[in-house]
């Protein structure tokens, strides 16, 4: 059963704390990627038969594999993609950023923009395939002007791709898909393949193995971010529909035995409701066993004294998905800091945000909401700066420029500029 813990009355260590993740796979991930690197498409194919028991005759997913795919959703499936994509590109769309340029006085400074050549996506398969995913991620990507596309994703037995997946694919607009998954996928777009090509940037949720695998292969590649497990935090007052939360607890809860589920309220009544009211829910889900770990062991009910101070545990937890289940919602927006993304009202569940109003479901775990950012538009593009002065600017600026070298000890720094103009003799 859930914890009721007041605020106050416990050691912030208890309200703060985290499931702690131990995954003791660092070993596991740099022996694939080592097999990957060295011996290529042989590797996957292997690891395909042993992770995902497919035998496989061919990498690459075909055409005719995605069109027997789209025959196979129906056309209502269809329409809701086309529905949320539409969400997806209209929201994402307001992040292209434009290029400037600056010129006085001779000089002219600036910074253009340009895509990445190559982004490589990763995509949960297996049991929970989440098409969703790809439309978060490769939309952004279409939006930032990408030219190529990669997505990769781990087959089912027989050797397919889930088709819900591959139809989400051609409505993104992937390029190019791939069946593989796991560590040996992420090794597979950082440094190639005789069939997948290396990318320049990776993203995408994964399990330990995959997160894992990004955070080694960084630096050779680029990656979006590190997550962890689901998580979701409710702030709600009295008002709040102890069914509504419970529910909204319960659709994190059911992703991962890791997930965290955290409700902080400023009613000792509600927070008893919800309590029982996950009881009761909890037996009505198919994944009942993994929603059951997650909420015995990482989830909790927190008491505070009122809703601004539930907003400032909420601010220190820094959530993925933060709900805020309150009278004028918008009220309160300015004073939340640190959350991935935020559901404002009684009426927006997390689930909006999973599948269709248009934000980035791709988004910090762990508390890095508090120095980082969800999946965006800028996370496909680079930023290169430019700079042009005439011989009269240098001239204007090559004494300080001088003085500054001369100051950090770098005499050839203070000759690049002098060297141009009549005040070379000063530094011989």
């Amino acid at each position: 059963m859930i914890r009721i813990l007041r605020y106050g009355e416990v050691p912030n260590s208890e309200i703060f704390a985290r499931a702690d993740i131990k995954t003791g796979v660092e070993e596991t991930v740099a022996e694939i990627i080592a097999d990957v690197r060295k011996n290529g498409d042989a590797a996957l194919y292997r690891y395909a038969e042993k992770f995902d028991k497919a035998k496989l005759s061919s990498l690459e997913v075909t055409p005719e594999e995605i069109d027997e795919a789209v025959s196979e959703v129906g056309p209502e499936f269809l329409e809701v993609l086309e529905r949320s994509a539409a969400n997806i590109r209209k929201f994402h769309s307001m992040q292209v950023r434009q290029g400037f340029r600056i010129e006085d006085n001779g000089r002219i400074i600036g910074q253009k923009i340009t895509p990445v050549d190559k982004a490589g996506l990763y995509v949960p398969g297996g049991k929970a395939p989440l098409s969703s995913t790809v439309l978060m991620d490769a939309i952004p990507a279409r939006i930032a002007g990408v030219p190529e596309v990669i997505m990769v994703t781990a087959p089912e037995r027989s050797g397919r791709i889930n088709p819900a997946v591959l139809a989400a694919a051609r409505a993104a607009g992937v390029t190019r898909i791939f069946k593989c998954g796991g560590a040996q996928a992420i090794a597979a777009l950082a440094y190639g393949t005789e069939s997948i090509p290396k990318v320049d940037k990776i993203v995408g949720p994964g399990g330990a193995l995959v997160a894992e695998a990004k955070r080694q292969v960084f630096g050779t590649v680029s990656i979006d971010m590190i997550a962890g497990p689901s998580e979701i935090l409710c702030v709600a007052d009295s008002r709040s529909s102890a069914k509504y939360i419970a529910a909204d607890m319960l659709s994190q809860a059911e992703h991962d035995t890791n997930a965290s589920a955290v409700l902080v309220t400023d009613s000792a009544e509600l927070a008893k409701s919800v309590q029982a009211e996950i009881e009761r829910q909890i037996k009505l889900l198919p994944r009942e066993e993994i929603a059951r770990a997650s909420i015995d062991d990482n989830g909790k009910i927190i008491v505070a004294d009122s809703i601004d101070a539930a907003i400032d545990i909420a601010n220190e937890i820094a959530p993925e998905h933060l709900e805020l289940c309150v009278d004028e919602p918008f009220g309160y927006l300015d004073r939340i800091k640190h959350a991935g993304s935020v559901f404002l009202g009684r009426n927006c569940p997390e689930a909006v945000g999973d599948y269709y109003a248009g934000p980035n479901h791709t988004l910090p775990t762990s508390g890095s909401a508090k120095f980082s950012s969800p999946l965006s538009v800028d996370d496909f593009i680079k930023k290169t700066q430019f700079t042009y002065y005439t011989k009269d600017a240098l001239a204007a600026a090559a004494k300080d420029i001088a003085i500054f070298a001369e100051k950090e000890g770098l005499r050839a720094h203070a000759r690049s500029a002098l060297i141009r103009t009549e005040d070379m003799e000063q530094i011989g």
